[in-house]
This record gives C-alpha cells, sequence and structure tokens, in this order.
C-alpha cells in the first residue's frame, strides 16, 4: 500500500510540474506591445536610443574595436 501511495504522490507532483511549465513557456505579451529591448552589463535600453555627440563618438569607437553597434550604444549611453 505504501509503494502505491508513494507512486501516486510522485505522479502528481511530475503532472503538476509538467502544467507549471507549459503555462511558463507561453508568451505574455502580444508581440505588437514587444519593444527592442537588449541588456548589456547590467544596463537594460529599450526602443530607440537617444546618444549625444560624446556617446556616438563613443559608438563609433567601440564599433571600429569589433563591439557590435546594439551593445555599444547602450553601454556609451549608461557609461560614456
Amino acid at each position: 500500500m505504501k509503494r502505491v501511495m508513494t507512486g501516486a504522490l510522485i505522479a502528481a507532483v511530475v503532472g503538476i510540474g509538467g502544467a507549471g511549465a507549459a503555462a511558463a513557456a507561453e508568451p505574455s505579451h502580444d508581440q505588437n506591445t514587444r519593444q527592442d529591448c537588449r541588456t548589456y552589463s547590467s544596463v537594460t535600453k529599450c526602443g530607440q536610443v537617444q546618444l549625444d555627440e560624446k556617446q556616438r563618438a563613443c559608438v563609433t569607437s567601440a564599433v571600429q574595436q569589433g563591439m557590435t553597434e546594439r551593445r555599444a550604444t547602450v553601454e556609451c549611453s549608461a557609461f560614456g
């Protein structure tokens, strides 16, 4: 009797875990409401990032050194 109850308990836990995983995989937003967000060096920027002249020069320099423009934009706007 103890084995049957243990087996039923394990099956119940696996069933609950499986249902939670399926719900977590569903998107939480419509594609129309999503923004172009990116995070680098613990800084998140969404949409079009406005840069001043010094920050634009920072982006240009970083891209010439091999950094992607998206990453350079975020890092230079935060630290440049």
